[in-house]
């Protein structure tokens, strides 16, 4: 996987409505704004994508640039939520086979559309979190 040059960026799914939930609540626990968001639709999404072996017309994963490297699926997920203020708990997870953890993962995002729904057109976040979208 190459590295990447910006780092503590997350890319996920600008249309899916569990993936934009998941922007908001980690926007709203990242006290240190610490993250960066790109939308998979917007030009650097795609870009990151297509540099991560995503496919941006239908992605089957979120990632996160962290310390320069890339996680995927439950990695990306864990990650995350490991670095954010009274969440170091889920480090736990990360013993947890990362083939069954992906399993899951995979279980879900398949099925996230239909679930959870997805917007006509990417997610808009507000003033505040829109200062963290990188387009």
């Amino acid at each position: 996987m190459p590295r990447w040059p910006d780092d503590d960026v997350i890319l996920f799914d600008g249309v899916c409505i569990f993936c934009s939930r998941w922007v908001r609540f980690v926007a709203r626990r990242d006290t240190a704004r610490r993250f960066r968001f790109t939308p998979i639709q917007s030009a650097y999404g795609t870009r990151l994508a297509r540099a991560f072996g995503i496919d941006p017309d239908d992605p089957d994963t979120n990632a996160v640039v962290h310390g320069g490297e890339v996680f995927l699926k439950s990695d990306a997920v864990l990650t995350v939520l490991s670095l954010l203020p009274g969440w170091g708990w889920v480090r736990v997870l990360f013993a947890v086979p990362k083939p069954l953890r992906d399993a899951v993962y995979n279980l879900v995002a398949r099925n996230r559309y239909r679930i959870f729904g997805k917007y006509d057109e990417c997610f808009v976040p507000d003033a505040e979190l829109r200062a963290r979208v990188l387009d």
